[in-house]
């Protein structure tokens, strides 16, 4: 049986139960007595297992079995929950985490069993390793007999007596009418399965696409709730031959044996029952053995993180006003049938309206909370706190800030990098804190929240600021910079030497930091997303990265401008003010024009030089400089005209045009001509 199609969401569920569990941990740490976070714990694992089972996937079964055992025993009060306990549980969650990776990358567990861990749990559950080895081995031992039990009662098995009712009597009679075959099936399950009633579940799917399911023994209900044996029988109404059947039914994993064949309708007392005749021909009996990889080997890669939940009175609002786009529909045709303009300046506005409240909607609907991604870094954390031997505490706040979900599934990698850094390089260690004053367990705060059209997301820490004498000496030497170049810098420009590839302040390399990975990809990353980040630090004081992303990639608000020939467009959210400017008024500080803007000083762009367009008019009085804004930085960029206010859909300018400086994206007009996105953040 094919279960690719159900391959995507046990990845989607099975992330968020590991999420579950992930936090779940971390509080039982904190609370070891909690019989709720205990129990809750137990849920999960067993949730776990179950899915694993209903797909196949023995080692995660496995896994989630034996840690099942160990919380058993710990809601029962016989083992008690310590630290080494909770280091056994937060492994388990690794390797069940790298389970899943696994399929998410190849479609299959690997072949990684985790043995060291699970001995673990069992020296924990058994406090002996080789009784834990003898187990298993009686439990191998006990798998081959049972399967010889099924097959010695299967052969005794001749026939089955069922009662039929009217309809099902009906329906067979008609079936043979009609050129149909009836079967009665026997499924037969290995008795180690875990959850027998999924893998029944996925036995009547199966059927259901052979034929028509007419009865059952025992009834459907009972087998839901299994209350059954290892085997259930079944009768189908198909155009199928059995040896299709029987091919069928074998590729679930963990069923051992199918029997199947025609089915008559005789008469006995006046009772009709039926019998079921297991197909032997002399020695040779259609019986199909079990196999273990049938069910997973031919997965192809799934495609993952394309869901997202929405609530539904979202979708009422968007069902609202897809209705509304049919009223005006009816409106407009209505009009050209009476070949009049009366209202046609009324429906167009409307239909305006409508438009730019259901791209609302539908960007709501794209919204996630920041929280899925928020959620992940206490255990990062509190890992990070082990392996430095510093005292760290997180801080969270604003997950419920809302991003679109491609933002979302960007976003976290960048993060793990600056959460890594401030503990690695930022926080000091506790006597260094105590010596200078500080409280010996250092803080970080992640925060998130929404500006306007932007989401601020915040790193920040208490540790000992970024030292930029340091980054220069590094810089220096590293022959980054001269000495000269480096005393004419500004502390900020120097602070930005740490985002470029390969340059690292670390004085020795860990698994933590130190090979000069990092910032940089920090930063290539958040501006491919169309953000920007800016660094703010205080020597002794700690250090704060601050990261600006849009609320959304698809749709913006824009100023559409025209620079010699062309027409280019400024994203709205970037946008101060426009200012016309006397060409008297600029002004040269350090070979770079400027203006005096109400006290402030604003250097000037020229986008016919950086974008190498010829000027129009090159003798005109006075310029038209659009004021734009990065984080607290401005700029005037220098247009030849304006056009307007505009909504554009953002398109990206295919795999052949990437890492393209100063122009984030394009769009096409009404007319369909094409105009260029200008990338703020690299401009200023």
């Amino acid at each position: 049986m094919d279960i690719s199609q159900y391959l995507e969401i046990f990845i989607e569920e099975s992330k968020e139960h590991l999420q579950s569990l992930n936090e779940s941990l971390l509080e039982l740490e904190k609370n070891t007595d909690n019989v709720e976070l205990i129990n809750e714990v137990f849920r999960v694992a067993h949730t776990l297992k179950g899915m694993a089972a209903t797909m196949g996937y023995k080692r995660m079964q496995k896994l989630t079995h034996d840690m099942e055992n160990v919380l058993s025993e710990i809601r029962n009060g016989s083992i008690k929950v310590e630290a080494n306990l909770l280091d056994v549980l937060f492994q388990c969650l690794d390797a069940l985490e790298q389970y899943v990776d696994l399929i998410v990358e190849s479609g299959s567990e690997g072949d990684n069993d985790n043995q060291n861990i699970i001995d673990k749990l069992n020296m924990i559950l058994n406090n002996d390793v080789q009784e834990s080895d003898t187990n298993n081995n009686a439990e191998s031992t006990n798998d081959t007999s049972v399967k010889e039990e099924l097959i010695s009662d299967s052969e005794k098995r001749k026939h089955i007596n069922i009662n039929f009712t009217d309809f099902e009597k009906n329906a067979i009679s008609k079936a043979y009418e009609e050129d149909f075959k009836v079967y009665g099936i026997t499924i037969y399950i290995s008795e180690s399965c875990v959850l027998k009633s999924a893998r029944a579940f996925i036995v009547f799917r199966t059927l259901e696409k052979l034929g028509q399911v007419i009865k059952s023994y025992p009834v459907v209900q009972d087998i839901e709730d299994e209350k059954f044996d290892n085997n259930f029988s079944t009768f189908i109404v198909t155009k199928e031959n059995s040896s299709n059947i029987i091919k069928e039914l074998s590729s679930i994993a963990e069923v051992t044996e199918v029997l199947t064949d025609e089915i008559n309708i005789i008469s006995e007392q006046k009772q009709e029952v039926v019998e079921q005749q297991t197909n032997i021909v002399g020695n040779d009996r259609k019986t199909t053995k079990e196999n273990n990889t049938s069910n997973k080997t031919n997965l192809s890669k799934p495609k993952t993180n394309r869901t997202v939940r929405v609530d539904i009175e979202r979708l009422d609002t968007l069902m609202n006003l897809v209705s509304e786009l049919i009223i005006i529909k009816n409106g407009l045709e209505t009009i050209e049938l009476k070949n009049t303009s009366q209202n046609f300046n009324e429906q167009i506005e409307y239909l305006e309206r409508i438009t730019t409240n259901l791209h609302d909607a539908v960007m709501k609907v794209r919204m996630v909370p920041i929280e899925r991604v928020f959620n992940r870094f206490p255990r990062l954390i509190r890992d990070l706190s082990r392996k430095l031997n510093k005292k760290i505490e997180l801080h969270m706040s604003g997950e419920e800030t809302e991003l679109d979900r491609t933002v979302i599934d960007e976003i976290g990698d960048p993060l793990v990098h600056l959460l890594r850094n401030a503990g690695d390089h930022g926080l000091e260690t506790p006597d260094i804190r105590v010596k200078a004053g500080k409280d010996p367990v250092g803080n970080i705060d992640l925060r998130a929240y929404q500006d306007g059209n932007n989401v601020i997301i915040e790193v920040n820490d208490d540790g000992n600021g970024i030292d930029v004498n340091k980054i220069k000496n590094k810089a220096i030497s590293n022959g980054v910079l001269s000495a000269e170049q480096a005393d004419s810098m500004s502390d900020q420009e120097i602070i930005e030497l740490l985002f470029r590839p390969s340059f690292s302040t670390a004085e020795k390399i860990s698994d933590v930091s130190g090979r000069g990975v990092g910032l940089d990809v920090v930063k290539t990353k958040i501006e491919a997303l169309g953000g920007d980040i800016e660094v703010k630090t205080e020597l002794n004081k700690g250090s704060k990265f601050i990261i600006r992303l849009p609320l959304t990639l698809a749709i913006i608000q824009a100023l559409m401008v025209n620079l010699g020939e062309e027409k280019y467009a400024i994203p709205l959210n970037t946008i101060q003010n426009i200012e016309d400017v006397l060409i008297s008024d600029i002004k040269y500080i350090q070979n770079q024009e400027v203006i005096n803007l109400r006290g402030h000083v604003i250097p000037i762009i020229r986008l016919h030089d950086k974008l190498d367009i010829p000027s129009v008019d090159a003798e005109k009085d006075s310029l038209t400089v659009v004021i734009v804004n990065k984080g607290e930085k401005q700029a005037g960029i220098v247009v030849d005209s304006l056009i307007g206010q505009q909504e554009i859909v953002i398109k990206t300018l295919g795999k052949y045009l990437t890492n393209i400086k100063l122009i984030a994206g394009a769009t096409i007009l009404g007319d369909g001509e094409v105009a260029l996105i200008l990338d703020v953040n690299s401009l200023v």
